[in-house]
Formats: structure tokens, C-alpha cells, sequence
């Protein structure tokens, strides 16, 4: 049976947040007046990082909750474990403001989803809260290309558990072989999509490779022509 729709990853597969996150940190801390902390600005922007990669896998685990994982990477950034939720709250909402100044989509987004839009149902599975990736995405001018975003927070459960990419099988009406899974994580998305009985696709937009046994692309302008030839792409590793 044929791709029907296309279900999409948003931060490091539509939405450079990587870029995002990393300029928006830069102001904030010399706005913040912490950059000496750290010696450099690479230095504290590693940290966060690393941060932010433990606090949001305790949020996939389901070990902390999307409000409770945002502070605890604030207290052990300032390394003030004893701060208040509300502090913690303000602290972050300033960090917010100077990175949503950075946000920015992919160039080769929107003329993507220009070519597919005839020929796919489109939605979003993302493992952030909806407040957050809906108010993205119109903000990016790109929310009405979805029919429906779904995310972890709201869910209760996270990719690539595979109850999270069958919420938004559910959410079509269609069955797992008939969506398409794009994302940027070769576990969480496009392994986690495959073992879920979709498409996983992996964006590997930095040409990492070494999964052979993945469907990988490196970068969106190769999706329609691969989604075209719906064979389920013959060999794994399509484009090399």
C-alpha cells in the first residue's frame, strides 16, 4: 500500500534549533553577565548542552515532567540547587526570549513541503509540549501545512516508545505502513518509526552515516524523489 501521509520531526529536521539555541544562549548569557563563569562562550554553551541532552532524556523517560525538566537544567546551570520553581521559571523565560529572536526554519524547508503537499497528508510528532512546537510553527508561517501536531507532553509518552508514533496513526485514521516518519535522531525517530511498523526516514543532515540499516536521506530536497518511487526504497541506505 502507498505513503499516504507524512508525519514530521520539527526541531533539527524543519526548525534549525540546533542554531537557535546555540545563539540564543550566547546572548542571554552576556546579557546575564555569567559568561565568565565559564571561562568561554563555548565552554558554557557545551555545558548547557549537555544539560539539556540529560534533562530532556529523563523527560523521555518519563522521570521528570516538561516543567520540572526545564528548571533542573536551570539550578545545574547556575549550579543553585536550591532555587524556586519560580526563579528557575524566570530565568529560563529570558533565555526564551533571545532564542526565539534566533529561531529560523531549514532552507530547504518550505520548498519541501511545497512539492509534497498535493501528494501527502502532512502532521507533527514531536517530543516537546504543543504549547511550544504549535506556537513554532505559526510563528515560522508553517502551521497550517499540518493537519495535526501531536507531542509528548500532552501524550504522556515519548518516541520512540511506539505509542507515541501510533497516537498519530490513530490521529489519520491510517494504519503504520502508510505514513512516512521524518526526523533527525537515527534511534528516536527513524529506528524508532521503523520498529513502530511506519517509514522511518533519517535526516541526516550532518552526513554522519554508519546506519546501513536505516533509511537515510541528507537532506529534504531528496524526499519527494525517494517518496516517489514507493518500493519502500529498496536498499536501506538510499542516498549513500
Amino acid at each position: 500500500m502507498p505513503i499516504r501521509a507524512i508525519v514530521w520531526d520539527i526541531d533539527d529536521t524543519l526548525f534549525d534549533y540546533a542554531t537557535a539555541d546555540t545563539t540564543g544562549m550566547r546572548a542571554h548569557l552576556t546579557t546575564e553577565g555569567l559568561l565568565d563563569d565559564f571561562g568561554t562562550a563555548e565552554r558554557a554553551l557545551a555545558h548547557w548542552k549537555a544539560l539539556t541532552r540529560e534533562h530532556w532524556a529523563r523527560f523521555e523517560a518519563g522521570e521528570a515532567d516538561w516543567e520540572g525538566q526545564r528548571r533542573d537544567r536551570v539550578r545545574a546551570f547556575v549550579r543553585q540547587r536550591e532555587m524556586d520553581d519560580a526563579t528557575a521559571d524566570a530565568w529560563f523565560a529570558r533565555y526564551l526570549t533571545h532564542y526565539e529572536a534566533a529561531w529560523a526554519l531549514f532552507p530547504d524547508t518550505v520548498p519541501a513541503l511545497d512539492t509534497l503537499a498535493d501528494d501527502y497528508r502532512h502532521a507533527v510528532l514531536s517530543n516537546s509540549s504543543l504549547h511550544n512546537q504549535d506556537r513554532k510553527l505559526r510563528v515560522l508561517g508553517v502551521r497550517d501545512r499540518f493537519e495535526a501536531v501531536l507531542c509528548a507532553a500532552e501524550l504522556g509518552v515519548a518516541k520512540p516508545d511506539a505509542a507515541a508514533f501510533h497516537a498519530v496513526c490513530e490521529q489519520l485514521a491510517l494504519e503504520p505502513h502508510e505514513i512516512a516518519y521524518v526526523g533527525d535522531q537515527p534511534d528516536t525517530d527513524a529506528r524508532g518509526a521503523t520498529e513502530a511498523g511506519l517509514v522511518g526516514i533519517w535526516l541526516d543532515r550532518a552526513e554522519i552515516g554508519g546506519r546501513p540499516e536505516l533509511v537515510r536521506i541528507t537532506g529534504l530536497d531528496q524526499l519527494p524523489p525517494l517518496l516517489a518511487r514507493d518500493t519502500r526504497f529498496g536498499a536501506p541506505d538510499t542516498f549513500g
